[in-house]
């Protein structure tokens, strides 16, 4: 039941018709708003744009007019549209209100909100601690940047639920009195400066997700990077998470998850591999403890979560054998990381589209790798890279082709890890074919009982 009146026969403009526009024009539609929607893609053949104007609502597309502004409306954007474009170049001079339709979701939204952000790591973040709800008695609903517009998921929520929320800089740039309970900072790097300009700027957007929070409220960052919080201005309970030393909140020693003295896990229990990750996992373990999840539904979650799909995924065991998934390694940092997540020896699947590029980078990364076996593309690249290291290197056809030559060579506590460091088109539609296929193959060579 929707019981926030605040905009009832307020002018409102909804600028980019997209996912999220499409739901808040209907949702400010219900709330007694006058709406209009404008994109400047042409619209007249929107199956959206139809169905706004079926209820009533007024869409315009094809260009921005100026006049749009006449009545002085509220602008919900899409967290796209740049700053830049002439038409909220002069709302700001106006000095018009400018939001984004996660700030629609609190004003809705019954129940308590989990806000997630940072540079890298809040999709990882959202995700496990949505899986730690799913594993317990309370009721936590994804939504935001993760893929599901968080207006819409905000009507459904109870007030004893918790909204779980993956908040990008672009959205916390259009909030007003957004107000997360828990609030989760994963980590700041310099990123997006075609939009924000600055490193500045855009700090100050991922810092606007604690601004309006009281000392009813909980803040969650990374110790390492306490410097960039403004603790003059903080009122909420801050709670920080390291996995190098013990702190005001959660940490790592003697390789457990510890909680103000109480031991959780140990990390060699703990699926998700990596440094990286393990930084993500205190994060949640901790905002999942504040919101009331039981310990045992978060333990359950960290022995079963296998993290985003093709994204350093846990994909299963074959005897002692662990294989992963990290199809949407695309690039050589991301296989950085990925190298750099495990101890034990690994066989390394990669290859893919050429685009010119060298991996000798990749070099200082591949203390582990026991055996490589390429394809696609740039195999001979790979296959030269692994020599000047001096690795085992064999050649495959494909994805699948390469599951099948691990089983001849594979030996007991090896990693088998599809990282590509490249592109899938030479071989494959998408990166998520390529990685469905390694896992298929993988399934197929499963005991069968």
């Amino acid at each position: 039941m929707l019981s926030y009146t605040g905009l009832e026969d307020q002018d409102v403009l909804v600028l980019g018709l997209a996912k999220s526009g499409y739901e808040a024009a209907k949702l400010l539609n219900k709330l007694g708003a006058k709406v209009v929607v404008n994109d400047g893609k042409d619209l007249s053949q929107d199956s959206h744009a139809k169905d706004l104007e079926h209820m009533g609502i007024e869409v315009i597309g094809g260009q921005h007019p100026l006049s749009l502004l006449d009545k002085n409306p509220i602008i919900f954007k899409n967290p796209g549209i740049p700053y830049s474009v002439p038409i909220l170049q002069e709302a700001q001079k106006r000095n018009l209100k400018i939001l984004t339709e996660v700030e629609l979701s609190y004003l809705v939204s019954e129940a308590p909100i989990i806000g997630v952000t940072g540079t890298n790591g809040k999709t990882t973040v959202t995700s496990l601690i949505g899986d730690m709800f799913q594993k317990s008695r309370e009721v936590g609903r994804l939504s935001g940047n993760i893929g599901y517009v968080a207006s819409k998921v905000a009507q459904e929520a109870a007030p004893e639920d918790y909204l779980i929320t993956e908040l990008s800089s672009f959205q916390l740039l259009g909030i007003d009195t957004y107000r997360p309970h828990i609030a989760i900072i994963t980590n700041i790097y310099s990123a997006h400066l075609d939009y924000h300009e600055t490193l500045e700027n855009y700090q100050n957007a991922k810092k606007n997700i604690y601004k309006n929070q009281t000392e009813d409220d909980y803040l969650i960052c990374n110790y390492h990077q306490r410097h960039l919080i403004e603790s003059e201005s903080l009122k909420a309970r801050t709670y920080y998470f390291s996995t190098q030393q013990e702190v005001d909140g959660i940490y790592i020693e003697d390789d457990y998850i510890v909680f103000q003295g109480f031991r959780i896990i140990h990390v060699d229990d703990v699926v998700l591999p990596g440094e990286h990750n393990l930084e993500n996992v205190l994060a949640a373990v901790l905002a999942a403890l504040l919101a009331g999840v039981p310990v045992r539904a978060i333990i359950d979650s960290l022995i079963t979560f296998s993290g985003i799909e093709h994204r350093l995924q846990y994909i299963g065991a074959n005897k002692t054998n662990k294989y992963y998934n990290d199809s949407k390694a695309t690039n050589t940092l991301a296989t950085q990381f990925a190298l750099n997540s495990f101890e034990q020896p690994i066989i390394w699947l990669c290859g893919g589209l050429d685009r010119g590029n060298g991996f000798d980078e990749l070099a200082p990364y591949m203390t582990n790798v026991r055996v490589m076996i390429a394809f696609g593309e740039t195999q001979e690249k790979f296959v030269k890279l692994g020599s000047s290291q001096g690795k085992y290197v064999i050649r495959a056809t494909d994805v699948e082709d390469a599951v099948d030559k691990v089983q001849e060579i594979i030996e007991p506590n090896d990693i088998v890890l599809l990282s590509p460091a490249c592109a899938s088109w030479d071989q494959y539609n998408t990166f998520e074919e390529r990685g469905q296929k390694f896992i298929d193959r993988f399934r197929a060579h499963l005991p069968q009982f």
